[in-house]
């Protein structure tokens, strides 16, 4: 049975077209049990990350009581200073101090995560190899992720001491653990080593997912190994790829463990960010310590919105649409 309304007919129990109010209501049911369900991760969220953030900006505008006020006593307590703190931290007393973590912070950045994903890249692509002992190999190339920081920072710093294995080895006197480059070598060698693993196991993943067919029908139309890869391979592994790249960029701004335990702390050629954040706090020092906290957070902030928006934009969706026209072509 229809029934005509405006002179358009439609079936009868259902609503005509121009009249779609029962389709707001749902919309507006939807997007409101979507912000319920929503809420309680955002209010931990605003607990756990909004506050502390706040509060630290807000440590970092007050110093605590330091100098003499007008009678000559010691100011006690916290006083407001403004920007001071960050003024000081760019071109006051602090600031050869902050270029200097500032520079080996990036350094640290770009070196390490640029070798551990080649390197990481070329452990899936072995991992993900059918041959004998595949079960072995994977257990072994993710040995160095499972090992703490600490304790792998020990155990490179015995393999780089002036008696150690790497001078053996090079058959060279090298002050590996001394505060000059071959301490910034010696930092990014233990980091690459360390985390390659983790890029590689998220590879490998994004591998696993790639359809054999589409191998198949490359094959079929003459394409080699190396165009494989550029082809299918780089692009339908793309996203797994870039989480991980960001996880260690991520990770290395805010390196301190590593180089503290290998080289030490104060060494002005490995002193990153972190490290000199720590050594203000460990002297009283809470507000500059604060000030290079919130720098440091709007530096990885920035890096992490530039990566998004210039490699990572709907990184889902492309993979989505990439693997659908390979499918197509396989076809």
């Amino acid at each position: 049975m229809t029934t005509v309304r405006n002179g358009t007919p439609s079936a009868a129990g259902t609503p005509a077209a121009g009249a779609p109010r029962g389709h707001g209501r749902d919309v507006q049911g939807t997007r409101r049990l979507a912000a319920l369900l929503l809420s309680p991760t955002l209010l931990v969220l605003a607990l756990v990350i909004g506050y502390p953030v706040l509060a630290g900006f807000r440590e970092s505008l007050y110093a605590r009581g330091e100098g003499l006020d007008a009678q000559g006593f010691v100011v006690e307590g916290d006083r407001f200073v403004g920007l001071d703190n960050y003024t000081a931290i760019f071109q006051g007393d602090r600031a050869d101090a902050f270029w200097n973590a500032f520079s080996n912070t990036t350094f640290f950045t770009l070196t390490t995560v640029v070798l551990e994903t080649l390197i990481g890249v070329a452990m899936a692509l072995i991992m993900h190899q059918a041959f004998r002992g595949r079960a072995i190999v994977r257990a072994g190339i993710l040995v160095p992720w499972a090992i703490p920081t600490a304790i792998s920072g020990l155990l490179w710093r015995w393999i780089f001491q002036a008696d150690g294995a790497a001078n053996a080895v090079l058959g060279r006197q090298i002050l590996w653990t001394a505060d000059g480059f071959a301490a910034k070598v010696a930092i990014v060698v233990a980091e690459v080593w360390k985390t390659s693993p983790f890029i590689g196991l998220l590879v490998l993943a994004g591998l696993q997912m790639i359809p054999r067919d589409v191998y198949e029908a490359a094959r079929v139309d003459g394409a080699g190994p190396l165009q494989q890869f550029w082809r299918i391979t780089l692009p339908l592994v793309k996203p797994a790829l870039l989480v991980a790249v960001l996880f260690r960029m991520l990770d290395v701004l805010r390196m301190f463990d590593l180089p503290a335990v290998l080289i030490g702390v104060n060494q002005r050629s490995v002193e990153t960010l972190t490290m000199i954040a720590w050594f203000e706090a460990s002297n009283l020092r809470y507000g500059s310590a604060a000030a290079y906290a919130t720098v440091l957070f709007l530096y990885i902030a920035l890096i992490a919105y530039l990566f998004v928006r210039l490699l990572g934009a709907d990184i889902i969706g492309e993979a989505r649409r990439q693997a659908g026209r390979e499918r197509k072509k396989a076809a």
